[in-house]
């Protein structure tokens, strides 16, 4: 059972996504939150599995709840999955450097809904369809000059071009077939390079492509 928590003030919005979430035989909804603070709290008291956080609340945004749940090493099983009003929203590059496994938009699909808690879940980043690498690019580009490539010397040369097809948006199975290799050889080495490079997941593996310069915007492939 995926364990999920609903932090949002708008009560509408929680009430919807309760709904849908509660009706999956593999979903439960264990507590929701309408503000930063109650979020935490909750997150601390009960570990979900998934939270599904709104970047804007009030006594504390989204953002801010994700830096410390995200800082809290007894929370390090937490999937965070911000939730925005607009696709290009200025702070989902931000949250995602923060931690957060990807973003979706409000209004997206029930369907995407479902596949965005499962896909987390599976340590997999989740952005909304559509927008990946232009909303990556965009917010890399704003961003400060790539660093030094600290810890890219650990990786491996397959490591570091399979690196670089994640930070351009490529799932498992388009760089297995971009690479002529099984997806499984592929999610191998995803996985290889994100435990070399502390990565809490596959989101923030696309910051550090873009961060250590190993990827630069636009370049989508």
């Amino acid at each position: 059972m995926i364990r999920v928590l609903l932090a949002d003030d708008q009560s509408l919005v929680r009430a919807g996504f309760r709904a849908l979430l509660d009706a999956q035989a593999d979903i439960e909804v264990v507590a929701e939150a309408a503000d930063g603070e109650e979020a935490v709290r909750s997150i601390r008291a009960l570990r979900p599995d998934v939270v599904l956080m709104d970047i804007r609340m009030p006594l504390l945004d989204g953002l801010a709840a994700t830096r410390r749940i995200t800082g809290d090493p007894g929370l390090t099983d937490v999937r965070v999955v911000m939730l925005t009003t607009f696709e290009l929203d200025e702070y989902v590059f931000e949250a995602i450097r923060s931690g957060a496994s990807g973003f979706l938009v409000k209004d997206t699909e029930p369907e995407e809904l479902l596949r965005a808690v499962r896909a987390v879940v599976n340590g997999d980043a989740l952005l909304s369809p559509g927008v990946t690498r232009r909303l990556i690019a965009e917010f890399a580009a704003r961003s400060k000059e790539p660093a030094a490539a600290g810890g890219l010397d650990r990786l491996t040369e397959r490591e570091r071009e399979v690196m670089a097809l994640v930070g351009i948006g490529l799932s498992n199975e388009e760089i297995a077939r971009r690479l002529v290799v099984s997806p499984l050889t592929a999610k191998t080495h995803v996985s290889r390079t994100m435990v070399k490079l502390g990565a809490r997941d596959r989101a923030q593996l696309v910051v550090l492509a873009y961060e250590s310069g190993l990827v630069r915007p636009g370049w989508l492939g």
